[in-house]
């Protein structure tokens, strides 16, 4: 499984991105995709999952703000970003795993198996 991420880059604050990862290999609609990022000096943490039966989970920093959707048919997860913060700027990176795991398990980064590269996402004025 091969996963790459693209669309991070420098945003005013108020405005928005669309992130997009692509998947390879094996990928199936029945596990969870999810994005994650890492900002400088910080651990890596949840940000949202698209999960079994298109149920979807987000981060309560970013809820209302960004929305995850996946498109099964050409195995693309993405991250819609609006009203971006300076506190959003970080590493995005999306990740995948080929097991049901728990509900609660889902915001653990531990949880998944296979990661893209990550993409820079800067907040500034």
């Amino acid at each position: 499984v091969q996963l790459q991420a693209s669309g991070g880059g420098l945003v005013q604050p108020g405005g928005s991105l669309r992130l997009s990862c692509a998947a390879s290999g094996g990928i199936s609609s029945r596990y969870p995709m999810a994005w994650f990022r890492q900002g400088l000096g910080k651990e890596r943490e949840f940000v949202a999952v698209s999960r079994w039966g298109g149920m979807t989970s987000y981060d309560n920093n970013v809820k209302g703000r960004f929305t995850i959707s996946r498109d099964n048919s050409k195995n693309t997860v993405d991250l819609q970003m609006n009203s971006l913060r300076s506190e959003d700027t970080a590493v995005y990176y999306c990740a995948t795993t080929q097991r049901n795991p728990v509900l609660s398990a889902l915001w653990q980064p531990e949880t998944y198996d296979y990661w893209g590269q990550g993409t820079l996402v800067t907040v500034s004025s």
